[in-house]
């Protein structure tokens, strides 16, 4: 049998369940376990949300920075894209001025959707940030993205 003791974990902890990327991928799992439930209602999935949710904030991004934005590849954002153009939810331009870039804009039935989902996504997170302190949320928030931003290269 081989020694598994010689790496030593990079914190003090039982078994796996007690380390920070497992926990966090927990939380993740939950938060998108709940979030599918509820945009079903609203015939969305996660990423076309997320994808709604962007474009609100920032008219015309492209298939690339909606990729980014939705931690997806381009060719599944195109996908999500896809189909939130044909619901009629989005529009994506056929030609740009500049670039290859085609932005995407929201259309009046998206922007209708999104406020119907958008409730019952923010009802999610705040039962999520209920389970924390208010006095430690800020710090919280700031831990993870130095976490996110120690593993970006």
């Amino acid at each position: 049998m081989e020694d598994r003791s010689s790496v030593p974990p990079p914190h003090p902890a039982q078994d796996v369940t007690e380390h920070v990327g497992y926990r966090l991928k927990r939380a993740s799992a939950a938060l998108r376990s709940a979030m599918d439930k509820a945009l079903r209602e609203h015939d969305l999935t996660v990423p076309q949300y997320s994808c709604l949710e962007l474009l609100d904030r920032q008219p015309g991004l492209s298939n690339a920075d909606l990729a980014r934005g939705t931690f997806v590849t381009r060719q599944s954002a195109n996908v999500v894209l896809r189909g939130l153009e044909e619901a009629g939810l989005v529009t994506r331009a056929t030609t740009t001025d500049h670039g290859r870039a085609l932005p995407v804009h929201l259309t009046p039935a998206g922007r209708r959707r999104l406020d119907a989902a958008r409730g019952a996504v923010y009802a999610i997170e705040e039962r999520m940030i209920e389970a924390v302190p208010a006095d430690r949320l800020a710090a919280l928030l700031a831990d993870l993205d130095s976490m996110a931003e120690s593993l970006d290269e």
